[in-house]
């Protein structure tokens, strides 16, 4: 297992800071930025085994909140943001921007993941920041919730579904279908939405660890 530091982060916004967990494996082939999905932090469960999984392969990931805290504790009674897809597609951008800037991360190429509705702030940001963002993850994504910049999105991009999570899988399936650079669809045989399932989450951590692995290489 690589060697590896975390360091508690936070990322300026115009709105405030957004907290985070830097996690850099020695020698680090990339750095994956994860957007979580609606009501959840960097403190998801899910997404956190995932980080996990990357870090053990190698691989950078920086876990934060999209929201400032104020905003993550009105969320949490109102539901006013968790769907304001513009809103966490700047939140992202803010961190690219961080990342490609601060001096442990700056020669790293990033990545995106993305969970349930992050996954559209994470294909926004890779419409955004196409230099930057070299390849994008989603996992039981919402990719129709950014159909508006779609057609933007050039980079490798992984959309993992559950098998049974049927009405997401033909969403995933028509975005990927708008995309100028073909997705590739990966479909977990008896996974539900969210991969509790035996085994499932496991399976979603080694396709993103590989996919990443392929598309992050050192930065130019």
């Amino acid at each position: 297992m690589p060697l590896h530091r975390t360091d508690e982060i936070m990322v300026p916004t115009e709105a405030g800071d957004l907290p985070g967990f830097l996690d850099l494996p020695d020698a680090a082939s990339g750095l994956v930025l994860f957007a979580h999905g609606s009501g959840s932090s960097r403190f998801s469960r899910r997404n956190r085994a995932v980080a996990q999984a990357l870090s053990r392969g190698g691989i950078g990931t920086l876990l934060l909140d999209l929201l400032t805290p104020d905003e993550h504790a009105r969320d949490q009674r109102t539901a006013e943001h968790r769907f304001d897809i513009p809103l966490l597609t700047r939140r992202l951008v803010h961190a690219v921007d961080w990342a490609a800037a601060d001096s442990r991360t700056e020669h790293l190429a990033i990545g995106a993941f993305g969970a349930s509705t992050g996954s559209a702030a994470a294909l926004g940001a890779a419409a955004l920041r196409p230099q930057q963002v070299r390849a994008v993850v989603s996992r039981g994504g919402r990719p129709d919730l950014a159909v508006d910049i779609l057609d933007d999105v050039r980079q490798p991009t992984l959309l993992i579904v559950g098998g049974l999570d049927e009405t997401v899988l033909e969403l995933n399936r028509e975005a990927a279908a708008r995309m100028p650079s073909p997705a590739q669809i990966e479909v977990i045989p008896g996974a539900s939405h969210l991969f509790e399932e035996p085994g499932k989450l496991e399976a979603v951590s080694a396709l993103a660890r590989d996919f990443f692995r392929a598309h992050l290489g050192s930065a130019a």
